[in-house]
């Protein structure tokens, strides 16, 4: 059977830049590439060595997403909750759903556009 591992995902927001900027502060990861894309488009892509996000706009993207649509949640794993919070803060946003159950300590946030983020720990 073939193994595999999540490469990237490319989600649509209004401002690539401040998507960018945020997950920079939030996860430590760098700016991959830049330039444009298709459809007229510009795309930020923010990761590590091995994976990343591709973060998309073009003069169609409106945000304000609905919850759930098309998808519930892109988590992502830090070493520092707290100061994982702090950042989702200073960037004006709001963390919520704290919560501590096996297998780890976790909160939620919405971005601009109403994507939600799960930020979670495992120590």
């Amino acid at each position: 059977m073939p193994q595999g591992r999540l490469e990237h995902a490319n989600i649509s927001v209004t401002d690539p830049a401040r998507a960018a900027a945020l997950l920079i502060d939030l996860l430590g990861w760098h700016k991959r590439w830049e330039g444009p894309a298709m459809n007229g488009g510009h795309t930020i892509h923010v990761g590590d060595a091995e994976t990343y996000l591709a973060l998309y706009t073009n003069d169609r993207v409106r945000g304000d997403y609905d919850k759930g649509s098309p998808l519930n949640h892109v988590a992502f794993v830090v070493d520092d909750l707290a100061t994982a919070e702090c950042v989702v803060t200073e960037h004006g946003l709001k963390p919520f759903g704290h919560d501590d159950y096996d297998p780890g300590r976790r909160f939620y946030f919405f971005d601009w556009d109403g994507i939600e983020f799960e930020v979670v720990s495992y120590e």
